[in-house]
């Protein structure tokens, strides 16, 4: 029988440190980080698909309606809030460490390569894929003054074999600028998720203002992860005027509003006058950190009722555009009576529709955006408004359990001109005023915007040069050939697959081999 030598059992922790050492290396290898920078650009697609939490719940809700069995699947996994997913947050993490991991010792290494000298001259050149040999009508301290003056630019170094030269060292640091900039563009996004927000709010056009000193402030708000809404940058924002030019076909063609503002500082002084700035769609207001941004705009119809005993209550409520193209509009304006004590069968509300420009006729639409000839076909209802149920309701709409329940009644109905009026059954007089304008203003503050541009230009920058710079090497043996002439050998090699070094190397071998006194050349 043949003895069968067998290998004692590797020790628990040794073998779960080769576990951990091997996992660390294939986690850091090239090959993975690219798997997962691609499950990270596959996972973002549901993000941008389908619709998110953080944009838009209503358009979620509305995603359950219409598809009541994929939805909740879809849920389950997170596809509805992909950007705060676990798995997404684990891959983000893993590209992360991976990218790291890949980066820094290429990093320390080209770092000890630009200091390194060049490679030494081979023993073959005749084997390298661009070669040239001739004789010189020179000395050899003559051809090799020659050589050196040539390579200015080159990385050069001599010894008794010849002289090494390298050039192209650029494109190795492009190559890791790039990735050390992806490093930092994906921190410069995560310090932006973490510790900025944003928020939108309506603002009217005729000198409405809004201070950024809290979260109650906004219509909605979208806080990072360290963000607590309580120490937000104060300024302040006041809208003068709001304009919006249309072509002949209802095609916006611009939008600017004329806004004044107070800063931080103006605030802390205790300055009382606003700045005037231009506020235009890509051209946001700019201070304190946070940028202000002109989102859209809409209607506010502004009524007047004036109650049985004499009160007079006016109401400017924005309305919402149904119709993106012809802003057809509606919403609610509500009132409550004043002195009655039973608010539950006093409040009013103007619901309907608004046309900025009237097609006319009993069923009234919009045939322009621009406020040419505004028109409203409303519904007065009368009834519990539920603004005393302590729940919170749209302002745009009313409560419909209400209606449904018979709470609130519908007691006219009419379409009205600016300065038309309508008389209720107990005499209540509603009259339609006209027709003002409200803009949508988004406050966005990211403290890592700065670094985010600076690792984006740099990215950008190291991946021109790692396309562009190609990596070559050049050799020249040189010895006597006899009194006052040297042979002079060369050879190249390029460290890139891209073409073009052989173009470069004629032009060498031209300038060093090429003369009238040449006694050979191959």
């Amino acid at each position: 029988m043949v003895a069968t030598e067998t290998r004692p059992p590797e020790a628990p922790a040794r073998a779960g440190w080769s576990l951990l050492r091997n996992g660390w290396r294939a986690l850091t290898s090239m090959r993975i980080a690219l798997v997962l920078l691609f499950l990270l650009a596959l996972g973002a697609l549901p993000g941008a698909l389908l619709p998110q939490r953080s944009l838009n719940q209503g358009l979620v809700d509305q995603y359950f309606t219409d598809h009541p069995t994929l939805a909740p699947l879809l849920d389950r996994i997170g596809f509805f809030d992909v950007f705060a997913a676990p798995w997404f947050a684990a891959v983000y993490l893993l590209l992360m460490i991976s990218l790291v991991g890949c980066v820094l010792p290429r990093a320390l290494e080209h770092a000890k390569a630009l200091r390194a000298a060049p490679v030494a001259v081979p023993r073959n050149l005749a084997r390298l894929p661009h070669h040239a040999v001739a004789t010189l009508d020179v000395t050899s301290d003559e051809a090799t003054a020659a050589v050196r003056a040539r390579l200015k630019g080159w990385r050069v170094a001599e010894s008794p074999d010849g002289i090494s030269a390298e050039k192209g060292y650029l494109r190795e640091a492009g190559n890791l600028v790039f990735h050390l900039a992806l490093i930092g563009l994906l921190m410069g996004f995560a310090g932006g998720k973490l510790y900025g927000y944003e928020g939108q709010v309506i603002v009217q056009s005729d000198g409405g203002q809004f201070c950024n000193t809290g979260i109650l402030g906004y219509d909605s708000f979208r806080a990072g992860l360290r963000v607590d809404g309580t120490r937000l940058d104060p300024f302040c924002v006041k809208v003068d005027d709001f304009t919006a030019t249309y072509l002949p076909d209802g095609q916006a063609s611009a939008f600017a509003a004329s806004v004044g503002y107070q800063s931080a500082d103006d605030l802390a002084a205790g300055v009382t006058t606003w700045r005037p700035f231009p506020l235009a769609v890509n051209h946001p207001l700019r201070l304190d950190g946070e940028r202000v941004y002109l989102q859209g705009h809409g209607y506010t119809p502004r009524f007047t009722v004036t109650f049985p005993d004499g009160q007079q209550r006016t109401g400017a409520i924005q309305w919402s555009p149904v119709d993106v193209t012809t802003m057809l509009s509606e919403g609610a304006t509500k009132f409550q009576r004043p002195g009655v004590a039973d608010r539950k069968v006093s409040g009013l509300a103007i619901t309907g529709l608004l046309a900025p420009t009237t097609s006319g006729g009993d069923v009234v639409t919009s045939v322009f955006p621009a406020p040419d000839d505004p028109q409203v076909a409303v519904d007065v209802l009368r009834g519990d408004l539920g603004l005393d149920d302590g729940r919170g309701q749209s302002i745009f709409t009313v409560d419909q359990t209400k209606v449904d329940s018979g709470a609130l009644v519908k007691v006219a109905r009419a379409n009205l001109l600016p300065g038309e009026s309508l008389r209720l059954e107990d005499g209540t007089v509603v009259r339609f005023d006209g027709v003002g304008q409200w803009v949508n203003l988004q406050v966005s503050h990211d403290p890592a915007e700065l670094v985010t541009l600076v690792f984006a230009i740099a990215l950008l920058g190291g991946l021109l040069c790692s396309l562009a710079v190609r990596r070559r090497r050049f050799w020249a043996k040189i010895t006597p050939a006899g009194e006052g002439r040297a042979l002079v050998e060369i050879g190249g090699l390029a460290r890139t697959d891209r073409a073009g070094y052989g173009e470069e190397f004629d032009r060498l071998r031209a300038d060093l081999l090429t003369r009238p006194s040449t006694r050979k050349d191959s």
